[in-house]
């Protein structure tokens, strides 16, 4: 992937392994939102930071993508569900 130096998007090569970040007030439920979109078994999940008032936590989820328009489907998918407050 080339950095962004003119303001032109970065070239990402598909398919290709790729990571959401995941913000949520529950993990249960954050990782609940994810396997009603991705198959868990075929994707990694990891443990993220944690807000300093403890409020709010962070989920790592890495899966292989097709291509961008999967890639954008599986970011809407994941901020439209009510368990995700932000989706990085």
């Amino acid at each position: 992937m080339n950095e962004d130096r003119h303001g032109c998007k970065p070239e990402i090569h598909y398919p290709c392994r790729w990571q959401f970040r995941l913000i949520g007030e529950e993990r249960g439920a954050v990782v609940a939102a994810i396997g009603r979109v991705v198959d868990l078994a075929a994707c990694a999940i990891a443990d993220g930071n944690v807000s300093a008032g403890g409020r709010y936590l962070s989920v790592v989820v890495e899966t292989t993508v097709a291509d961008e328009a999967e890639r954008l489907r599986l970011y809407r998918q994941f901020a439209d569900d009510p368990a995700v407050k932000v989706v990085l």
